[in-house]
């Protein structure tokens, strides 16, 4: 049977074309992804940046450790708690550093450091000297020498005397006196000493930093870590759906090629070939397809880690100093990947192939008698049906999970399989409208263009599949996205009642001068909250970090509406804490051991219980936020202020430093806008693989599909048909499939936009249903472009 396989493969070799690149394609993108998931595992740590030139540095221990009934359990300090005084006069000549918030108004991000620290580091004073008195300063850039500028710090803003400027970026420099006055907390001691020395020295007071281990302290290493998860999530999810994509166009190709060829199967059976002899040669074709394939993919896969990683790191969602991996294993698990997927592929087509009798298909005409099997009815209605009751029980049990696309996703590409198999059956429904509204025009063209489609569902579907991929999942995605940040950009407003917020700039949060001169502002109430943690045992025999604001009891009320079961504001003192009854599972009353942000350890009692929809896991007063900078200011304007006058005074406040002032209403777009941003970034590198995926698909289909209607087209030719007439029938057909493909997508978008739309009206006000239409006419589009061409290219090539 492997030499009918070849037989078979030369003379059908546009049948096998679009099988043969979309293997290819799938395997180069496997190979790709897995050579970035391999770069971002495997590649080296980033060297030392901040103490480069320091071969020792002394840092606290940022950790919690605390003694459980299992052992000891730890957790990362979510505030960095300084270095013990015992420590930073042990040792002569070092650098003592300090890092804090600092920034010129209205310049670059940067933090603030003493100047001695400046030779930790590779670095170098460009123009001007040292900082000498308390308002000089050296920057790392956004000024320039004898310039007046203000500085931001936690205080407040300040003027400063610019004296030098310093090839180090981000970095504003003060003398050593003015740096110890803004920071008392030491964070670093830099050393010239043997490392064995001061470790004796320091004992277990503190973490001993060398070689590699400086990097641990670098400002960018979360960021970096970040990025790595990052990228390692878009890879996995677009290799994901190129598996997903790959076996879905692979099993409709062989599952159309292996319908146009029953006749060619039963004359097999006909001369002695058995049915596993009919499925072994199908699997053959499969194998010899697919090798040829997933080897040059594979090759040729590693040669795009490169431009991948630079992409990401262009959207900041990878580190730009990561060296590309030279491993064999994605090529190798590409390979090998390519193969499985073709014989899985087959599989569906083979067994069909198997059960067809000698003389069956010898006596079928052009028209299909069943579009459906029992066997398509059941897999089709199971998968659909899997979809729905998914969704029915998200919006039953549990709504908010819809919001994640892990959920969401995964109910799409089902309801997609589960059209895909179902089509044939509604092929003939939907051509009754085309024919109804084409029957009346001049010429045959319009009863013979849906007539042709309705006679050959199985095909028509097939050749419709790639569009029902293509425009569905563009649709259902997108859409999806869009109205799910819609939602929690909803659900974060909802218990708002500020009419204004204060937000920094950058990350530094609001200082305490901008706090005060908010507070004095006339006819006005403002209320700050500080972000930190807090730390439970939980079982005791685990540190579990938990999130909570720090705020003002008796400001928060007015600004913000906290769904309370239990207890109340008022009630919260520097003893108290008001925590979420879901997440702590504790009551009104009860007394809690908790750890701060720095490891402190204290007691609080439980005033007041949060419902679902708290904005936070738990409140405390301000007295434990410790050095948490404010990051937020919610005003609302008492009755009788006008808003214009509000918004004025709003305005000359912030004015300086680094904070804007928006309404609530601008604050809820924006945060919709950053959440749409950042969510279709992942959404666009898995459309791009579906697209291209697709319009192989699309292409193969229409050519095969094309190729099997030479006689049907000559006998139009031999009633009299002109050449032109023959292409517009073609162009017709193709157009008549891709509106059937597109109705089948428009169809499987509704069904999980709105088992989507069920869940989330839950969580939040109701949120319209809109589709990004730019994008879907777009591929919508693409799919008839390709359709028509695909089609009208062999009805080119029949004889005048």
């Amino acid at each position: 049977m492997l030499t009918i396989a070849f037989s078979t493969l030369r003379t059908r070799v546009m049948s096998f074309a679009g099988t043969f690149l979309a293997l290819s394609l799938g395997a180069a993108l496997i190979a790709a992804m897995g050579q970035v998931l391999a770069t971002t595992a495997g590649s080296p740590e980033r060297g030392p940046q901040r103490y480069a030139s320091a071969p020792v540095v002394v840092v606290p221990d940022g950790r919690l450790k605390v003694e459980g009934r299992l052992g000891e359990t730890s957790a990362p300090l979510a505030e960095p708690r300084g270095l013990p005084e015992s420590l930073t006069g042990r040792f002569p000549g070092a650098v003592e550093d300090r890092v804090f918030a600092a920034r010129l108004a209205g310049g670059p991000a940067a933090v603030g450091r003493p100047w001695s620290a400046s030779r930790v580091a590779p670095q170098r004073l460009l123009r001007g000297d040292a900082p000498a008195g308390a308002q000089e300063i050296v920057v790392g850039g956004g000024a320039r020498v004898g310039s007046r500028v203000r500085v931001v710090t936690a205080e407040g803003a300040k003027p400063y005397t610019v004296v030098g400027v310093t090839s180090a970026p981000g970095a504003v420099f003060f003398s050593d006196a003015e740096a110890a006055r803004l920071s008392p907390r030491v964070d670093a001691l830099a050393l010239w000493l043997p490392a064995q020395e001061v470790r004796a020295a320091v004992g277990s007071a503190a973490r001993v930093l060398t070689g590699q281990d400086r990097a641990l302290v670098d400002p960018t290493r979360e960021d970096d870590e970040e990025a790595r998860d990052n990228a390692n999530t878009i890879v996995g999810i677009a290799a994901g759906f190129a598996l997903f994509i790959a076996v879905f166009v692979v099993s409709s190709t062989f599952a159309f090629a292996a319908a146009r060829r029953r006749r060619e199967f039963a004359l097999l059976r006909s001369v002695g070939a058995t049915p596993g002899q009919v499925r072994g040669m199908l699997y053959g074709e499969a194998a010899i397809v697919a090798l040829p394939a997933a080897v040059p993919g594979a090759v040729a896969g590693p040669f795009l880690t490169g431009p991948i990683l630079d992409w990401l790191a262009g959207l900041g969602m990878a580190p730009d100093w990561l060296v590309p991996s030279t491993a064999v294993w994605p090529s190798a698990v590409a390979c090998a990947t390519g193969v499985v997927v073709a014989l899985s592929g087959v599989a569906f087509a083979a067994g069909r192939a198997g059960r067809v009798r000698p003389a069956e298909a010898m006596r079928e005409v052009a028209v299909e008698r069943r579009a459906m099997t029992w066997g398509r009815w059941a897999v089709g209605a199971t998968v659909a049906g899997t979809a729905l009751v998914s969704m029915a029980l998200t919006a039953v049990s549990g709504p908010a999970e819809a919001t994640n696309n892990k959920s969401f996703v995964p109910i799409v590409m089902l309801l997609v399989v589960g059209a895909g198999i179902l089509a044939p059956a509604l092929v003939r429904p939907l051509t009754r409208l085309p024919a109804a509204l084409l029957g009346g025009l001049r010429g045959a063209g319009g009863t013979l263009v849906p007539a042709a489609a309705a006679a050959s569902p199985r095909q028509t579907a097939a050749v419709a599949a790639p569009v029902l991929i293509a425009v569905g999942l563009a649709a259902a995605l997108l859409g999806g996205a869009a109205m799910t940040d819609a939602t929690k950009a909803a659900v974060q407003a909802a218990p708002v009642r500020a009419d204004y917020l204060v937000l920094p700039t950058g990350s530094a949060g609001l200082d305490r001068e901008l706090v005060e001169h908010l507070r004095a502002l006339p006819g006005v109430d403002v209320a700050v909250t500080a972000p930190t943690s807090v730390y439970t045992l939980e079982g005791g025999a685990v540190l579990v970090q938990r999130p909570a604001e720090a705020v003002d009891p008796a400001r928060l009320p007015a600004v913000l509406d906290a769904p309370l079961t239990a207890g109340s504001f008022s009630d919260l003192g520097d003893d108290g804490i008001i925590v979420s009854g879901t997440a702590w599972k504790t009551r009104l009353g009860a007394t809690v051991k908790v750890w701060r942000a720095d490891g402190s350890e204290t007691s609080l009692k439980v005033v007041g219980v949060l419902g679902d929809g708290a904005q936070a896991d738990s409140y405390l007063t301000q007295a434990h936020a410790r050095s948490a900078p404010a990051t937020t200011a919610y005003v609302k304007l008492r009755p009788g202020t006008s808003p214009a006058t509000a918004r004025a005074a709003l305005e000359r406040a912030v004015s300086g430093h680094n904070a804007r002032a928006v309404t609530k209403a601008d604050w809820k777009a924006e945060t919709g806008e950053q959440r749409d941003s950042a969510s279709r970034l992942g959404l666009l590198v898995v459309l791009g693989i579906i697209l291209a995926y697709a319009a192989i698909a699309l292409v193969n289909t229409s050519l095969m599909a094309a190729s099997g209607r030479a006689a049907e087209r000559g006998a139009l030719r031999l009633l009299g048909a002109t050449r032109g007439q023959v292409l517009r029938y073609a162009a017709g057909e193709a157009l008549l499939v891709v509106a059937i493909g597109v109705v089948l997508a428009a169809g499987v978008a509704a069904v999980g936009l709105a088992g989507l739309w069920a869940s989330l009206r839950q969580l939040a006000e109701p949120i319209a249903v809109g589709l990004p239409w730019p994008p879907v006419v777009a591929v919508a589009g693409g799919c008839a472009l390709l359709g028509v061409l695909a089609s009208i290219g062999p009805a080119m090539r029949w004889p005048r």
